[in-house]
């Protein structure tokens, strides 16, 4: 009988031991994650004042170093790309610090072409993630189009491939656009580059990979083959250093030499097709960039894939199409501006001419264009505000929106068409 008291006894005493023990460690664990709590909401405040100081010294610099009008630049480097794309190394000429840009700006230049009347405005992108030193922009020498070979070539490009060299001076503006990458966020992205619509692009994912950044990131970029293929080097390096960052290089029409796997990963065109093939959802911010009939391609195949319009960012290289098909209906059925395109005519009155307007055709600018009808220009996008022209009588409406609408009785000809008969001091 004693035996038993005893061991009965033993049996409370262990139990007693064991829950005592329970309690122990299930408060020192507890406390441990409370304190790895703790500890991580410490690193994400942590994490959140870095950003907002970072932000805050980004914009105490744009303030402090930016400037107005045009400031002198010295190119400080001239390299060959290949692919007819040549890289300018821009140093400000008073040697003062440079003001940050956010990926994907574009710089504006004031450019003396010989045989030309007036300074010759041009825009393009920064092609390169913000450094101290220097800004950087990639070119491409236009050639005349492949249907029409006696039209010139591009003025302003093969003005900086032929005429420009390491030492020579340039006016230039602050970097400036409305489509860039937005740094605060740390969502899922989609860059896309198509041709020498790669610059703005690239000025992003040096950005992302530079900044330590996590952020899942896939990049396409379409050419026709490794001809046009540049930068191939510094794309392939991004994709083996940073397991974020995924690399989908498309040739539309590789050939015999080019290698499927080794010198791109897709043969066919950027499209939402490849990108339901390839993304786990759509489910993404995209950025593209490129000629417009890409551009108007991903912007509709992307709506229609369900992507809501707030995650998708473009700029366009020449006519600023995007979002025309949509807009131009959404016209026609508020106003009739569709059915009355062929009924009235557009008055250039310094030019002394008055032509029926033609909605086919596209922007003012375009038409002005068609007509040999002299408007400067130079983002074609809206952004840059260099096609502004003021309007004598009528009214327009915009292709897209313009980054900033210009004052009553103007218009940025670019992405402007008319409601009806107008009379432009062009």
């Amino acid at each position: 009988m004693n035996l038993l008291i005893e061991l009965a006894a033993l049996g409370v005493l262990a139990a007693l031991i064991f829950y005592v023990s329970f309690l122990f460690f299930t408060t020192l664990r507890s406390s441990q994650l409370i304190a790895e709590v703790a500890q991580s909401e410490q690193q994400l405040f942590q994490a959140r004042v870095a950003e907002i100081t970072a932000k805050s010294g980004y914009e105490r610099d744009k303030n402090e170093f930016s400037w107005n009008g045009f400031r002198k630049f010295e190119v400080a480097r001239k390299e060959p790309e290949g692919g007819g794309i040549c890289s300018f190394y821009l140093r400000p000429h008073d040697n003062r610090p440079l003001p940050p840009f956010e990926p994907g700006q574009y710089l504006t230049f004031q450019l003396d072409v010989p045989g030309q009347r007036k300074p010759v405005m041009r825009c393009y992108s920064l092609s390169d993630s913000p450094k101290p030193e220097y800004y950087r922009v990639s070119i491409k020498a236009v050639p005349p189009p492949r249907d029409k070979p006696d039209v010139p070539p591009g003025l302003s490009s093969n003005f900086f491939h032929n005429d420009i060299r390491e030492g020579t001076i340039l006016d230039v503006r602050a970097p400036g656009g409305h489509f860039f990458l937005d740094t605060n966020k740390h969502t899922p992205v989609v860059l896309i580059g198509g041709g020498i619509g790669l610059t703005p692009v690239m000025s992003m994912v040096n950005l992302i990979v530079e900044s330590g950044s996590t952020r899942e990131t896939h990049f396409f970029y379409g050419v026709r083959n490794a001809d046009e293929h540049v930068m191939k080097e510094h794309l392939e390096r991004l994709a083996a250093e940073h397991e974020n960052v995924h690399l989908h290089v498309c040739y539309s029409n590789p050939t015999d030499t080019d290698v499927l796997g080794k010198d791109y990963q897709h043969a066919e065109r950027v499209s939402v097709e490849l990108f339901k093939k390839v993304l786990s959802s759509n489910n993404y911010e995209y950025y593209f960039c490129g000629p417009p009939p890409m551009m108007n391609s991903l912007f509709e195949d992307l709506r229609e894939w369900g992507v809501p319009e707030a995650q998708i960012n473009y700029e366009a290289f020449g006519p600023a199409t995007v979002k025309k098909k949509k807009e131009a209906d959404d016209a026609t059925d508020t106003n009739g501006a569709g059915e009355a395109a062929a009924g009235f005519e557009i008055e250039f009155t310094k030019s002394g001419r008055k032509v029926p307007w033609n909605a086919d055709i596209g922007s003012i600018l375009d038409f002005a264009e068609e007509h040999e009808i002299d408007i400067d220009f130079g983002c074609r996008a809206g952004s840059c505000g260099t096609c502004i022209t003021a309007i004598k009588s009528g009214e327009v409406d915009y292709l897209s929106e313009p980054g900033e609408k210009p004052e009553s009785g103007s218009c940025l000809a670019c992405v402007a068409v008319p409601k009806g008969p107008l009379v432009l001091d062009a």
